[in-house]
């Protein structure tokens, strides 16, 4: 899995590209804390191009938000794909990190 960010106006955009299983679950949350640690405390985990996530995953996004929001901020997610928002869903994860359509959207009424 590949993970890119880009600082925009009031948030961080993470890109991960792959599958978020438990071999790229550890990178993800090492990757959302070096953001962090970098100043950027407002994340969208962009899941665009993500379009498999087992529970590794899911604990990582977990993990993910409550870092940020130990940082002061918060993580939400966008562009979910069907199988990851099953996952969200069968879960009830999906109340507890809200997907959004992109991630342009996830901040933009804040």
């Amino acid at each position: 899995m590949k993970f890119s960010y880009e600082v925009k106006d009031s948030y961080a955009e993470v890109k991960a590209d792959g599958r978020l299983n438990m071999v790229s679950a550890p990178k993800l949350r090492e990757f959302v804390t070096d953001v962090i640690a970098g100043g950027s405390n407002r994340i969208v985990v962009n899941l665009e191009n993500t379009a498999f996530m087992d529970s590794s995953g899911l604990g990582a996004l977990i993990g993910c938000l409550k870092a940020a929001r130990q940082a002061g901020g918060d993580l939400r997610i966008a562009a979910v794909q069907p199988q990851v928002k099953m996952v969200l869903q069968l879960t009830s994860m999906d109340k507890v990190l809200t997907s959004y359509g992109s991630a342009a959207e996830a901040f933009s009424n804040d």
